[in-house]
């Protein structure tokens, strides 16, 4: 029973994994999309840029997200003080620029 949580687990984290690439990926796209758009083939550039910008760091941070939720179950079956010290590492800076993300969309 052990080994198949342990399977269903790393399955259900590289899942998390996956789309957080999938959500940064569609999300960077989308900027370049906005920018070209916009700036290059438009009068708005400054503008543009913003808004771009502002794509960007919506998607950034829902994949970080989804990259905190991955280790935080990564970690949950049996884990060592070791793999619990990279935990609170990882969750830590993920949050920190997750922090600034949301800080500077606001602004």
């Amino acid at each position: 029973m052990e080994n198949i949580v342990r399977v269903l687990s790393g399955f259900v984290v590289y899942i998390f994994h996956l789309l957080a690439i999938l959500v940064m990926a569609v999300g960077i796209a989308k900027s370049m999309y906005i920018y070209i758009k916009d700036a290059v083939f438009g009068a708005r550039a400054a503008i543009a840029i913003q808004e771009s910008r502002l794509e960007l760091e919506h998607s950034f941070s829902l994949g970080l997200g989804f990259l905190i939720g991955g280790s935080i179950l990564n970690t949950t079956i049996a884990p060592t003080w070791n793999d619990i010290g990279q935990l609170a590492s990882i969750i830590a800076i993920r949050t920190i620029l997750n922090y600034f993300l949301l800080r500077n969309i606001n602004s």
